[in-house]
């Protein structure tokens, strides 16, 4: 295994570098033969560096969403133990005073068969000679403590609870916006973003917020799809693009411009391509379609989304603080449901929404429980 990554990393070094553009523009300039061979060779680069990473468990979310799980039972097991300790010191005083009143009942009545006797017991006088209570022999014998282990030193020697997480099905909340995390719609939002899951691809003070929904599958794949749009659209997918991609799934990815797509998956950090989080890229429909043309990545893993939400600088900041969004890091495999990503059977791969907020736990749940049941696919 070592030798392995040795030499595929001596691939990578004689590769070019790629590069990274805007995610949302789409190229319309046909390559030539050179540069379709330079570019199949940087996205050969882009796909082995996203395998090697998938493969050394190089992905610092799922770190901390580790920790937080950790800190999640280590609070929870805290409060269990506050909880007995109380319960027990209650039972404890509980039999402290009935102990007491059956000792005064007993003594009561032991005193009224009994006399008072001024004879006071004789003593048993030690025989040294037989070996009577010499060094102790007939006190009860205690427990040695281990010389070698104190008190503060026991919790080391015992087994640490570890939480169970899977790598592909995980999710916590946070308490920034960072790209690469989605916005979970609070329940009671309406309109179109009802209990929609948006994918942060940019924040900036300076400058706002972009994201795409991600849980808004619309029917018929990408050619059906643009085939369908309204006359006057301005689509930036070209014929070419249209067809090497015809069975690729679309989503609505937002109000605002409607007539751009943007490509979501997992194949790699491809030239135009932008990385939002570990084995997730946003972009790069043109490398893409060289890799599908070669049979290298199937087109179905590729989710073009149309359209992108925004927001202004402090806009969606506000919307949090009125509870608008919830704010959370999950899993690659959440992120890509749509774009081929793999599931289990504990994913609800009809309800995202619900899905992470259920992988959540805890009040989250409870809102998945109470409030899902529309599902993902209500587009035209």
């Amino acid at each position: 295994m070592t030798n392995l990554i040795v030499r595929s990393f001596a691939i990578l070094a004689l590769t070019a570098t790629t590069g990274n553009t805007n995610a949302f523009q789409s190229p319309t300039t046909t390559l030539s033969t050179a540069s379709s061979a330079l570019f199949s060779k940087n996205s050969g680069r882009a796909h082995t560096e996203r395998m090697l990473e998938e493969s050394m468990g190089d992905d610092w979310r799922l770190f901390r969403a580790k920790l937080v799980a950790q800190e999640k039972m280590e609070a929870s097991v805290s409060q269990t133990n506050k909880k007995k300790k109380k319960d027990k010191d209650l039972n404890d005083e509980l039999l402290d005073k009935h102990q007491a009143q059956l000792g005064e009942l007993f003594a009561g009545a032991i005193s009224s068969i009994f006399h008072s006797s001024n004879e006071t017991p004789t003593k048993k006088e030690d025989n040294l000679m037989n070996g009577d209570r010499i060094g102790g022999a007939e006190q009860p014998t205690l427990p040695t403590p281990d010389p070698f282990v104190s008190a503060a030193e026991l919790p080391i020697h015992l087994p640490a609870c570890q939480p169970k997480l899977s790598k592909h099905r995980w999710a916590h909340d946070i308490a920034h916006i960072e790209p690469g995390c989605v916005l979970i719609a609070n329940e009671k939002l309406g309109g179109v973003f009802h209990q929609t899951v948006v994918l942060i691809v940019d924040h900036h003070e300076k400058t706002g917020t972009t994201g795409v929904v991600i849980n808004r599958p619309m029917q018929g794949d990408l050619n059906k799809v643009v085939t369908n749009q309204k006359e006057g659209s301005n689509s930036t997918i070209d014929l070419s693009l249209r067809l090497a991609f015809k069975p690729a799934p679309v989503s609505y990815g937002g109000p605002v411009l409607q007539d751009e797509f943007a490509v979501l998956h997992g194949f790699g950090h491809v030239e135009g391509s932008k990385k939002l989080a570990p084995g997730v890229f946003i972009g790069g429909s043109e490398e893409l379609m060289n890799e599908v043309r070669i049979n290298r990545f199937d087109p179905r893993h590729a989710l073009f989304i149309k359209g992108h939400a925004a927001w202004i600088p402090g806009q969606l900041d506000r919307e949090i603080k009125k509870d608008v969004w919830y704010i959370a890091s999950v899993s690659s495999d959440f992120l890509l449901r749509y774009a081929g990503a793999p599931t289990t059977k504990e994913d609800n791969t009809k309800d995202l929404w619900k899905d992470i907020l259920t992988c959540m736990g805890g009040k989250y749940a409870d809102i998945a429980n109470k409030h899902a049941g529309m599902g993902d696919l209500r587009m035209p």
